[in-house]
């Protein structure tokens, strides 16, 4: 996305939030937007501005139980030559002191 392109959609999402807002506080232009507004189920986003709540999804749920313990509690040691260093064979001799000629 360019950046025309995204003042575009952020003048656009403005002007929408604007536009709530503006509708949430005049009623009367409320119900000439939308004729069934004066009814209690009529819901959109001004009146859920107005009402300033909304009814959300519940999150899901944690982990109910914990992780066997058994997997985590067994770790095995690491030995020197069960990990090697990757950088053994390169530049064996960089920081080594000169050798006099």
């Amino acid at each position: 996305m360019n950046h025309g392109s995204r003042t575009i959609v952020a003048t656009f999402v403005s002007a929408v939030f604007l536009w709530t807002i503006v509708l949430s506080v005049s009623p009367a232009l409320h119900t000439a937007i939308h004729p069934r507004a004066a009814q209690s189920e009529h819901t959109c986003a001004a009146t859920l501005l107005t009402s300033g709540c909304c009814d959300h999804v519940a999150p899901p749920p944690g982990i109910d139980s914990p992780l066997g313990l058994n997997s985590f509690g067994m770790i095995p040691a690491l030995f020197p030559e069960s990990v090697s260093s990757l950088f053994l064979g390169a530049s064996i001799f960089e920081h080594a002191p000169p050798v006099p000629v």
